[in-house]
């Protein structure tokens, strides 16, 4: 395993790597027998953050990858070759996912990166990974709003997540007020457009029962802002808290809950961004019955599922450790770009795009996920209740699998587009109403979001 930690202000010389020779021979047609059968390792990027505000939720998942190609290796690695792991620490700090990502690609000629939590790192990322052809695999819930050719949506789009949970909330627990809170980015911002619009146009909700809050990373001063949100909900109508908070600011805000006596009876929280991992530094006594929503969760009962937490449990030798939804996510997207490789019969970046869309692999919920010419995959979709355990009981979930859905219906700039990376399309935003590819904006979004932080 290769670990990265250089110094800044270091300008390296870009040369042409092995991997760029052979897909250009490739696409000339030239078979290279010396390159294409390379016995070197094939290099595997990992792009989490393991230590700041995000290491809570990405640490764990750099250790999946690792686990997972470990387990790869025991099995004879990868068209005959032995994968290698090579982990970068961008550190919570958004610009430089971008840099640790230029490093993988250039230097250590990675042949895919798994990585990033945050939307704002992902858009930090999304010019390189364009301007260097890389592959990267995605496997966190996000705000949708986008297609990339080098980007492998692995984790829930909003109608895999937001848009259920809300509709179960609505229908399920007769909620008619809703607290939108969140993490001040890009992620928590543009989902709550989405289920703002969406509040009122489906249920006709108005603008004074919507309240909208948006806190720092590794806020911990909660006291106000619940105390807010328990007036809020004392106006006689049910209310509900949809939480887009992120990483460890989850900590004092569940906690301040309990302080304050919050009951999920009286006013229920919904959390996109928490599970098992982030419950396990929280009494989740005062919790129980508080909501998360995802497409995985510890407690499915399939044999895949207790496979994987047996091996999880062996890999880090401790009984105690948990397994949550970006953890299914990167095992899902780990499984695909392996058949992927197998399929193309290489780990040509092109070849792997072309080879990966339609291709299926098991979940660990019982049935199977497809990746789809939007570069999305189909997700199951469950609600579960917070346990006394720090589990969560699953109390509701789709009847099928679902596809996810790039660009939402309930925003006028994306309700007309679609994603479709086949040929001859190949496009991220093709304008369904105008009949044009609106094109790559990946350096405008990069700008936005890191300028928002």
């Amino acid at each position: 395993m290769t670990i990265i930690n250089r110094k800044e202000n270091i300008v390296y010389q870009r040369i042409p790597s092995p991997r760029w020779i052979t897909a250009s021979l490739l696409a000339l047609g030239i078979t290279t027998p010396a390159l294409a059968q390379d016995d070197d390792p094939i290099k595997v990027g990992i792009l989490h953050s393991l230590s700041g505000t995000m290491a809570i939720s990405e640490s764990t998942l750099k250790d999946t990858v690792e686990m997972l190609i470990e387990q790869q290796n025991e099995r004879g690695g990868l068209l005959g070759r032995e994968l290698e792991p090579v982990v970068v620490d961008p550190a919570s700090d958004w610009p430089l996912f971008a840099e640790r990502a230029r490093e993988l690609l250039e230097q250590e000629e990675v042949d895919v990166i798994f990585g990033n939590w945050t939307s704002v790192s992902r858009k930090a990322v999304l010019p390189v990974m364009e301007e260097l052809n890389g592959l990267l695999f995605y496997p966190v819930q996000y705000e949708g709003e986008e297609s990339s050719e080098n980007v492998f949506y692995t984790g829930a789009a909003p109608n895999q997540q937001s848009i259920p949970a809300v509709n179960y909330l609505h229908d399920q627990v007769g909620v008619e007020r809703w607290v939108l809170a969140g993490t001040d980015y890009v992620f928590p911002r543009t989902t709550n457009r989405i289920l703002e619009a969406y509040l009122k146009d489906e249920f006709g909700v108005a603008d004074e029962d919507i309240m909208v809050n948006y806190t720092p990373f590794g806020h911990s001063d909660w006291q106000n802002i619940v105390s807010e949100i328990k007036r809020f909900g004392s106006e006689g109508k049910k209310t509900a808290v949809v939480s887009t908070i992120n990483g460890d600011a989850n900590v004092p805000f569940y906690r301040e809950l309990g302080n304050q006596g919050i009951d999920a009876a009286d006013i229920p929280v919904m959390a996109f961004s928490v599970g098992e991992q982030e419950l396990s530094g929280i009494d989740t006594g005062p919790l129980v019955g508080h909501l998360a929503a995802w497409n995985y969760f510890m407690s499915v009962d399939t044999d895949a599922n207790y496979d994987f937490i047996d091996a999880w449990i062996e890999y880090n030798d401790d009984e105690e450790v948990v397994t949550n939804d970006p953890m299914e996510a990167h095992y899902i997207g780990f499984n695909m770009w392996t058949e992927a490789v197998r399929k193309a019969g290489t780990t040509d970046v092109d070849a792997v795009k072309d080879a990966i869309i339609g291709v299926s692999v098991p979940n660990l919920s019982g049935g199977y996920a497809t990746m789809m010419p939007n570069h999305h995959i189909t997700k199951p979709v469950m609600v579960g209740e917070i346990q006394d355990n720090g589990q969560f009981a699953v109390v509701w979930e789709t009847p099928s699998t679902v596809a996810g859905d790039a660009w939402s219906d309930y925003l006028p700039d994306s309700r007309d587009l679609i994603a479709d990376w086949r040929k001859p399309m190949e496009c991220g935003n093709y304008n369904v109403e105008e009949g044009e590819c609106m094109g790559s904006d990946a350096e405008e979004q990069a700008e936005e979001a890191l300028s928002e932080d």
